[in-house]
């Protein structure tokens, strides 16, 4: 077992945040540069925020196969394919002349990108000691940020200074410098042990839990929070690149830097559901998420970026939130709970942009301020939900302790 804080444990942990800023650099790529797709292509907003929603959608279907793959064919066999596949793809996606074209090997690129995430928490259950697997999760999780944020920063930057195509072609070959790295720093597994291929109880698993509305309404508050991350996200380099800001794409894929609030808050969240009840704060997140949106109408940019921010670190403390819930909760099959939890989350992300354009098309930004606006007040009600189930529980533990 890998020991924490040894030259085993940095090394493999270092491999693993690799391949999550691989899989998040590239889910993201084209976030910042929708504007340029929507001009070069001649499509609407709506069909270019297409290529984050499918990559996004693909992810998030693929993951209810990954997992059972990997329980039966081993952890690191599949995380190679699936990333040095993703690489790949990066780069054919730079030579496409048709948009077309581009949306399908995005979704090609999410299928294999689901790879990674599905498996990597599994590796690290497995190959770690118990005392090691928190802060290998947390750094991993780091990576996701980083992920996210420098693949929209790098794309922001190149295409501005070139164009799209180089920033794809840069990122793909990145990607397959990752991979080469992610191979060599690995290390083989050890205590992975074959199971056999059971999709009728894998099936029955998630049916169970989606009939529990304990855990339903936890999976509906993440995958509703996500959507509106994801759309408003989109729809705000439209926003910000036309008057009277007329940003540039490095400016616009600066502002993701904004995520380092998330970070901030996913590290606090822990020790916040330490002492307060888990629905006080999601219902904490969900506030500080509405008033980071009643920031963004106002004129001023710097009034925006602190709006942004606040919704960053509002939106991740409550998905940490409600993923924690998760964990707690489910009763039987919690790999199998929480890998719901992320499918939902991923799918209701690549819903966003669907929801909001009616919003952005009527109304523009307040249009999607609006819509945004609604989910949390539906979210907010299935946190109300939450805390007359979460209330009892917490009563007969206490009762139970005192007595």
């Amino acid at each position: 077992m890998i020991k924490p804080k040894t030259k085993a444990f940095w090394k493999t942990t270092l491999a693993l945040i690799i391949g999550s800023i691989v899989v998040f650099g590239n889910v993201y790529v084209t976030q910042p540069i929708l504007p340029v797709l929507t001009e070069e292509f001649q499509i609407s907003s709506l069909m270019a925020s297409m290529s984050v929603s499918l990559v996004i959608f693909s992810l998030g279907l693929s993951l209810i196969v990954y997992g059972p793959l990997s329980d039966s064919f081993g952890r690191r066999g599949i995380m190679y394919v699936s990333m040095f596949l993703a690489s790949v793809l990066t780069i054919l996606m730079a030579y496409v002349t048709k948009y077309e074209w581009l949306l399908v090997l995005r979704m090609l690129q999410g299928v294999c990108l689901a790879g990674i995430p599905s498996i990597a928490m599994a590796y690290i259950g497995e190959e770690y000691e118990k005392k090691a697997i928190p802060l290998a999760i947390g750094l991993y999780i780091g990576g996701n940020t980083i992920g996210g944020m420098g693949g929209r920063v790098i794309s922001g930057f190149l295409t501005d200074q070139y164009n799209w195509r180089v920033t794809l072609l840069v990122l793909g070959c990145i990607s397959f410098l990752c991979f080469i790295l992610f191979v060599l720093l690995l290390k083989p597994s050890e205590h992975f042990v074959a199971k056999k291929l059971d999709w009728k109880l894998a099936l029955r698993d998630y049916k169970s839990h989606l009939h529990n509305k304990t855990l339903l309404f936890a999976f509906l508050i993440g995958g509703l929070h996500f959507l509106i991350f994801v759309g408003q996200f989109n729809y705000l380099t439209y926003f910000l690149s036309d008057e009277p800001y007329s940003l540039s794409t490095t400016l616009i894929g600066l502002l993701f830097l904004t995520y380092l609030a998330g970070t901030i808050s996913s590290s606090l969240a822990g020790k916040m559901a330490d002492r307060l009840p888990l629905t006080t704060c999601i219902l904490l997140g969900i506030l500080i998420m509405f008033v980071g949106l009643l920031f963004t109408l106002f004129h001023h940019i710097l009034l925006i970026i602190a709006g942004v921010l606040l919704f960053c670190f509002g939106f991740f403390l409550a998905h940490s939130i409600s993923a924690s819930w998760v964990s707690k909760y489910a009763s039987f099959a919690k790999a199998s709970a929480s890998g719901l939890y992320l499918i939902i989350y991923y799918i209701g992300g690549s819903i966003g942009p669907f929801y909001l354009d009616p919003f952005w098309s009527n109304i523009s930004w307040p249009g999607v301020v609006i819509g945004c606006s609604c989910i949390l007040v539906a979210t907010g009600f299935l946190s109300f939900k939450l805390k007359l189930i979460e209330t009892p529980v917490v009563y007969l533990q206490e009762k139970k302790s005192t007595s």
